[in-house]
């Protein structure tokens, strides 16, 4: 066993405080870890996350981590405060004046001793402990005193009972505050993606109508060019009629001036002379050549 310079009774005093400080840190990490799944459980349930969500998440858990450190440094060193006022009520009940070494509380070798003392002289102590009853403090000569000391441990570890159930009851409001806000960071980013979507939908109405819009003004002019198309059609029609009708007039005119031209009747006196002879001619031929 590592040597304090302390007798078993105080040895064991020792022992008794550093499991108590042992429980307490181990109570300290179980909340930080809680912390930690919390914000894996609550947060981490996406794929990708940008940088500003990142740094939310770390922002809030650096202040929730923060504020469970901060709260049990000031509970130990409070803790601490309790440890030394039972001991200088009872120095002081015997006109004791006891004194500290503040610079001793950072000596590296003491630290370290006491360090080993906890990985393996404190681990045997505390099977032998568990073996053996719990050691009560010894009577003092003056009943009075022995009595006041009792009722004085009494209401200490009562107040620590209460300091306990007080730190178990801050810790569930805080995790419930974290989950709080948890579920109305989750509420918040639904309701944005809500009204991203909606934004969304009144652009795609928006793009709808102004393809409607274009495609009526479309079937306007359409139906205008169509319009114009067929009136032209008519346009031209009555046009090819009208020059089909000139073209006739004009070929009757020409006919008719060509009829009345010299030329026009030699021609034609020559075709009535020649049709005489071809007619006289099939009249000779019928004298040698009778019809069978």
């Amino acid at each position: 066993m590592a040597d304090f310079g302390f007798n078993d009774h105080h040895q064991n005093e020792i022992i008794n405080y550093m499991r108590f400080a042992r429980s307490k840190r181990v109570l300290s990490l179980k909340t930080i870890d809680s912390c930690f799944e919390e914000l894996k459980d609550s947060r981490l349930v996406e794929e990708t996350f940008t940088v500003d969500e990142v740094k939310e998440m770390l922002d809030g858990l650096q202040m929730v981590v923060r504020g469970e450190v901060e709260m049990e440094l000031i509970n130990t060193a409070h803790t601490n405060v309790l440890l030394l006022r039972q001991l200088f009520s009872q120095a002081e009940k015997f006109y004791l004046r006891l004194q500290s070494d503040i610079s001793e509380l950072e000596n590296r070798e003491l630290l370290e001793q006491v360090a080993e003392f906890e990985k393996t002289d404190f681990k045997t102590t505390s099977k032998i402990n568990q073996e053996t009853s719990k050691p009560k403090l010894a009577p003092l000569n003056e009943g009075g005193v022995s009595e006041l000391l009792n009722k004085e441990i009494a209401r200490l570890q009562e107040e620590n009972e209460k300091l306990k159930a007080r730190l178990r009851t801050l810790e569930s409001q805080a995790m419930s505050a974290l989950e709080g806000k948890s579920k109305v960071e989750r509420a918040l980013k639904d309701l944005q993606k809500v009204q991203g979507e909606q934004q969304e939908i009144s652009s795609l109405e928006n793009t709808v109508a102004a393809l409607k819009e274009d495609y009526e003004r479309s079937l306007s002019a359409n139906a205008a060019s169509q319009k114009d198309l067929q009136e032209n059609l008519i346009s031209a029609k009555h046009e090819l009629l009208r020059v089909q009708e000139q073209l006739a007039l004009a070929e009757k005119e020409l006919d008719k001036k060509f009829q009345q031209t010299a030329a026009y009747r030699n021609m034609k006196e020559i075709l009535t002379k020649k049709n005489e002879q071809i007619k006289e001619i099939r009249k000779r031929l019928q004298k040698y050549e009778p019809d069978e």
